[in-house]
C-alpha cells in the first residue's frame, strides 16, 4: 500500500536562454511520489529530467508552478530557508559523485552529519551506513583511491545519513559498470523500502526496472 505523499509538485514552468534561444523546458509538469515508492523519471535528452529534479531539490526555482516535499512549501520560501530544508527534507547522489577530494571517503559521508541542524545520532548513523554497505575497508581512503562504484556507495551513504524522507538521484548509475550500477540501485530501492520517497532520472533500462513507477517526460510535461 501507497504511504503519504512525500513530493507533490503542481504546474511547474522553467525556462532557460533570451531572446530567440529562449526555450521552455518545463510547461506546466507535475508529479506526486509517495513514501515507500521509487519513481523513475525518463525522456529523451533534454527533455528536462534534470531540470524537474533540481526543482524538487530547491537547487533551482521554477518561475510558476508549487513543490512540496514532506509537507513543506518549497517555492516561495528565502534561500536561508531552502538550504535548512535541503537538510533536513532531502538526499541528493549525483552522477559524478561529487565527493570533496581532500577529505576521505568517511569524512565525505559524515560531513552533512557534522553542520548545523543536522539530527541528533546523524554522525554514528554515518559510521553504521559504512559498515553496512561494505565500505568499512576503504572508508579512509580518499575518493581518488577508490572505484567508481565505491564513490557511488559513498555518495549514497552521503545521501542518507541525516535520514531524510526524500532522495533525489540523478543518472547515479551513468559513470559506473554494470555491477556496480546494480548495487548503487539495491541501495536506492532499499531507502524506498524503508519507507522514503524516491525520485530516479535515468536512461536506463535496469534502472527502470527497480521502480514501482515510470513516469516519461513529453513536451515539458509528465506522462504517466
Amino acid at each position: 500500500m501507497e504511504g503519504d505523499v512525500l513530493v507533490r509538485a503542481r504546474g511547474l514552468v522553467k525556462t532557460y536562454g533570451t531572446g530567440r534561444a529562449r526555450r521552455r523546458v518545463l510547461d506546466g509538469a507535475g508529479i506526486d511520489v509517495h513514501a515507500g515508492e521509487l519513481v523513475a523519471v525518463v525522456g529523451r535528452s533534454g527533455s528536462g529530467k534534470s531540470t524537474l529534479l533540481h526543482l524538487l531539490g530547491a537547487l533551482d526555482r521554477a518561475e510558476d508552478g508549487t513543490i512540496e516535499v514532506a509537507g513543506a512549501r518549497l517555492d516561495g520560501r528565502p534561500e536561508r530557508e531552502l538550504t535548512r530544508l535541503r537538510r533536513t527534507l532531502l538526499g541528493f547522489v549525483f552522477q559524478a559523485f561529487h565527493l570533496v577530494p581532500e577529505l576521505s571517503g568517511q569524512e565525505n559521508v559524515l560531513l552533512p552529519a557534522r553542520l548545523p541542524g543536522a539530527p541528533a545520532g546523524a554522525v554514528r548513523h554515518g559510521r553504521e551506513l559504512i559498515e553496512r554497505l561494505g565500505l568499512a575497508d576503504v572508508a579512509a581512503r580518499p575518493p581518488r583511491e577508490l572505484s567508481g562504484g565505491e564513490q557511488q556507495r559513498l555518495a549514497v551513504a552521503r545521501a542518507l545519513v541525516c535520514d531524510p524522507p526524500v532522495v533525489l538521484a540523478d543518472e547515479p548509475t551513468g559513470n559506473l559498470d554494470p555491477r556496480s550500477g546494480q548495487d548503487v540501485l539495491r541501495l536506492l530501492r532499499a531507502a524506498a523500502d524503508e519507507g522514503r520517497a524516491v525520485v530516479l532520472v535515468t536512461h536506463e533500462a535496469a534502472a527502470t526496472a527497480t521502480a514501482d513507477r515510470v513516469v516519461r517526460l513529453r513536451d515539458g510535461r509528465v506522462e504517466a
